[in-house]
């Protein structure tokens, strides 16, 4: 049997697949212990550990690295580099400011150790690691006593020798990130960090997974990572900066999924939980960035292109200095979590806004189990009330708006300003709390479709059974296109592929099994940033290159094209998941119940989504529920139930005159 779980900040998410059907359970979060959320989640489900795969996306990467709590790390770079992560790019974060406050830099100073084994661009040898140099690092390891190594000599992609002989003297007992096996590209500022990223929060991930291995010492493990692939625990903890979007990716990757059984294969996605919304925009495939950030700090292996905003469920609802109506970034989180949970939380929230408006039922909320208090959702939203002079209900209609705005503005930057329409994509929301604000992200967009998928409110966790085994691999190669062999780009691609091929060996995974794809990382000469583009033979991967660039920012130059980077992504098979379809014929589901929604003067349908049979129509305004999510049918929208029981949700244009 299949288990996949995401461990969110608020709930952690389980979905089984026993071969037959797919159960659901969400539980609480345990934020300071994870592991202790997935053993009672397991306990809940009555399952047997001995009879589980596990497929899991985690946090613990992601909030080590944003609440600073990595371990104590030494920093190993070339003489005269030590304070390479310290200066950075020098970009200032408030351009305008003259007077800045201090930011503490990433690694303390007496953290910083230089030395040599330095080589030039072309790999020419300018500084020998001597023996000596090895003998006084082994020193300063010794008397600075750290918990984990990061090492980046510049240009250490070109020939690895120096940074291989460093780590062979750090005690066995310390962990060990090496920049030319974690990300062999050039920049060597964004390298660095990455590296030391993998090294300061390596300990913990480790930790963490071998903690939940303890717990299970009879089930297979495997980690979501940032990419959208998996592979297995006991190799992720050495490739802790590749979990950093490890639920988030989850979710794309159900997205992805669903969307293709649906038929449609372009989507807006927002993934709306307790704590954020990640949006991200699906063609055919998740797009992957190597330039993401996670927190402050540069990460530069791939993971999937997302825009997260600190809007949620549990998003906290505050009156700002200027006495205007504000919404986020802080959350409720799990504990105690928005007012209506009835956990002591005081703070007003987007949820107890929603339940407040008739959005949200009390008694069917995590399918009855976690029944909502609206007296305390009340009480909280009263107190902005009164500050703003305005009823309850309009205050807690200006929290959804603002929601809306947030979570609409971060569409509009992962499509529009990437030179996408979105009119031309359907909008999929997931997330627990995705499907009520649906419709009104759609109309901000001009859009006329949306997909609220199956699962919906645990799709991450869903797409980490329906996710492949994979391996994401790079290699700087600076030249411009025109001057390179096709016989010795060939060369590298193969030598990338003999180690991707050599790492899913080592997971079970036949090399007749595995599926490799190619691209480049191309820009105009002169230009900083790159541009990913697949591999299709020299000339054509540049003719698609202008094109791509044409698209992205609107012209195309008459400049030479460099090759930055090569890459390669290589998957195992996919995971053989049936959906079930819903029963022919069966008689469509009646109203279980009626609603009141703020604005609207009459009754609405309340539907239970088990209940609804293929092909059935459902016209707006109506309220869907199910076990862990509710999703709001708008007026002037129409719902259709497919096969799988996908919500087809389309927009009937008011007529004029």
């Amino acid at each position: 049997m299949l288990l996949g779980i995401d461990t969110g900040g608020t709930f952690t998410d389980f979905v089984l697949f026993d071969g037959r059907a797919l159960r659901l359970h969400k539980r609480l979060s345990t934020p300071q212990a994870p592991e202790e959320a997935i053993l009672g989640g397991i306990a809940d489900l009555g399952l047997d550990p001995a009879q589980l795969t596990i497929i899991h996306g985690s946090t613990v990467a992601t909030n080590a690295a944003l609440e600073g709590k990595g371990v104590r790390t030494a920093f190993i770079t070339n003489r005269g580099f030590g304070d390479m992560l310290s200066i950075g790019r020098q970009a200032r974060r408030e351009l305008y400011d003259l007077q800045p406050e201090p930011v503490a830099p990433p690694v303390p100073p007496d953290l910083c150790l230089e030395t040599g084994g330095r080589i030039a661009a072309d790999g020419t040898l300018l500084e020998a690691l001597s023996a000596d140099d090895l003998k006084h690092l082994r020193e300063q390891l010794q008397q600075l006593k750290p918990e984990a190594v990061a090492i980046n000599l510049l240009f250490s992609f070109i020939d690895a020798r120096a940074e291989q002989a460093i780590e062979d003297i750090v005690p066995k007992d310390i962990f060990v990130s090496r920049s030319s096996a974690i990300l062999p590209e050039y920049k060597e500022y964004e390298r660095g960090i990455t590296t030391w990223l993998n090294a300061w929060i390596g300990p913990r991930v480790e930790q963490y997974l071998q903690r939940l291995q303890h717990g299970l010492p009879q089930t297979p493990i495997a980690v979501m990572q940032s990419s959208g692939g998996t592979l297995a625990a006991a190799q992720a903890g050495r490739l802790a900066v590749h979990m950093l979007l490890s639920g988030p990716a989850g979710g794309l990757a159900g997205a992805r999924y669903i969307g293709a059984l649906a038929g449609h294969e372009r989507l807006l996605t927002f993934d709306m939980g307790g704590t954020s919304t990640d949006v991200a925009l699906i063609d055919g495939e998740p797009r992957l960035t190597s330039e993401g950030h996670i927190g402050p700090y540069p990460v530069a292996v791939p993971m999937v292109d997302m825009h997260t905003i600190g809007a949620g469920g549990g998003s906290i609802a505050w009156i700002d200095a200027g006495g205007l109506l504000q919404v986020g970034p802080e959350s409720a989180g799990a504990d105690p979590g928005p007012a209506c949970y009835g956990r002591g939380g005081a703070h007003a929230t987007v949820t107890d806004a929603n339940l407040l408006l008739g959005r949200l039922r009390p008694d069917a909320f995590l399918g009855g189990e976690m029944p909502l208090d609206p007296d305390a959702a009340h009480a909280a939203v009263r107190q902005l009330a009164h500050q703003l002079k305005l009823s309850i209900e309009d205050t807690a209609e200006g929290i959804i708006r603002i929601a809306d705005e947030h979570m609409g503005q971060a569409l509009r930057v992962i499509s529009i300003q990437r030179g996408m329409d979105p009119r031309a994509f359907t909008l999929m929301p997931f997330g627990g709390a995705g499907g009520l604000h649906v419709c009104a992200l759609a109309e901000a967009l001009g859009m006329d479709r949306a997909l609220v998928p199956i699962q919906g409110g645990v799709l991450s966790a869903f797409g980490m059974l329906v996710a492949r085994r994979s391996r994401e691999l790079s290699h700087t190669i600076a030249a411009e296109l025109e001057h390179i062999h096709a016989q010795t780009l060939e060369q590298e691609f193969q030598n990338l592929e003999q180690k991707a091929l050599a790492a899913l060996a080592d997971e079970g995974i036949a090399a007749g099994q595995v599926s490799l794809e190619r691209s480049l990382d191309l820009r105009y000469r002169g230009q900083a940033f790159s541009l990913n583009i697949p591999w299709q033979g020299l000339a054509h991967s540049g003719a698609a290159f202008h094109q791509t660039h044409e698209q992205r920012y609107g012209h195309r130059l008459q400049h030479a094209v460099e090759l930055v980077n090569i890459r390669l992504r290589a998957h195992g098979p996919a995971p053989e998941l049936h959906i079930p379809v819903l029963a022919k014929n069966a008689a469509p589901g009646a109203a279980s119940d009626e609603a009141r929604l703020h604005g609207i003067s009459q009754p609405v349908s309340v539907l239970d989504r088990a209940r609804l049979a293929a092909g059935q129509q459902i016209d707006g305004p109506a309220l869907i529920t199910e076990t862990v999510a509710t999703t709001l049918i708008a007026d002037h929208w129409r719902c259709r139930v497919d096969d799988y029981g996908n919500l087809l949700l389309t927009r009937q244009h008011r007529r004029s005159g």
